[in-house]
């Protein structure tokens, strides 16, 4: 068979000419009848359901993270049973305030890491965004994140919805950006490091929120400078050399990759040096 012709002709395959008549264009499928009314209807619950999402962030970041539906439904001017119109239960409603949180939080992250002029400052700034962010509402923060479905830990079939678990992957990949950037590493070891320092940053904020009162716990801006740079030069090596490590010390700082000025590590790899940071 050539081309598709079984007679062995060269040529269109028969079963080419057979779809339409010669000389006839085809004829264009029918355009999908759109329901106006539905679509009115659509657009009216997406923007009514956001403007749920905002009066209970509001009522949360009064009330606290323990706020009850009634005093949801009282925020928002409506009731209880219009609520559940809109979110099947309280835990639907956590995960579209957490969507909204996250997503907020995400933008303002990315925008952060782009605008940095180099690796280190974009970590920073990535520390500080965060901090800032769970600063500015804490039981917001706390609404979102301390909900098992949320984080998408409760076994539901709404896990795959939950935004916080989404969010930390995205991140993940986010602080990778700067590392990898600075260090010759696999994307293995960028992975490895960067869930780790999200982890870290995460319960670094956590800590820092319920304790931000406390003499000496430090403010928001030595906080961020503080995480950014045990991030970046390891913690031993960065607060031993902070205080008068000896050179022992300082090696041992090097061997966890702390080092500054391009001082070996324990594989023999350079760090970084600080002049490009």
């Amino acid at each position: 068979m050539i081309n598709g012709d079984t007679n062995g002709r060269t040529g269109r395959p028969r079963s080419a000419v057979l779809h339409r008549a010669p000389g006839r264009a085809p004829a264009p499928a029918p355009a999908p009848v759109v329901d106006g009314r539905s679509t009115r209807w659509d657009d009216h619950r997406a923007i009514r359901r956001a403007e749920l999402v905002h009066a209970a962030r509001k009522a949360v970041h009064k009330g606290g993270p323990g706020v009850s539906m009634d005093e949801i439904a009282a925020a928002s001017g409506t009731s209880k049973s219009i609520i559940y119109r809109y979110f099947e239960d309280k835990t639907g409603l956590q995960i579209a305030i957490g969507a909204s949180v996250v997503g907020q939080m995400h933008d303002a992250l990315t925008q952060a890491a782009e605008s940095a002029e180099t690796p280190r400052r974009a970590l920073r700034a990535m520390v500080g965004v965060y901090l800032e962010m769970i600063a500015s509402s804490p039981n917001v923060y706390y609404f979102v994140t301390r909900t098992g479905a949320i984080a998408g830990t409760d076994g539901t079939a709404r896990t795959a919805s939950a935004p916080l678990a989404a969010f930390l992957d995205s991140v993940t990949e986010l602080v990778a950006q700067p590392f990898t950037r600075a260090a010759d590493v696999t994307p293995a070891d960028a992975a490895a490091w960067a869930a780790g320092a999200v982890g870290f940053v995460r319960g670094a904020g956590e800590w820092w929120l319920g304790h931000h009162d406390d003499p000496d716990t430090p403010d928001r801006d030595e906080l961020t400078e503080r995480v950014a740079a045990w991030l970046w030069g390891g913690p031993v090596g960065v607060m031993a050399r902070g205080r008068g490590a000896t050179t022992d010390d300082a090696a041992t700082g090097a061997a966890t990759g702390g080092a500054p000025g391009g001082t070996a590590a324990s594989d023999g790899t350079a760090a970084p040096s600080t002049d490009d940071l």
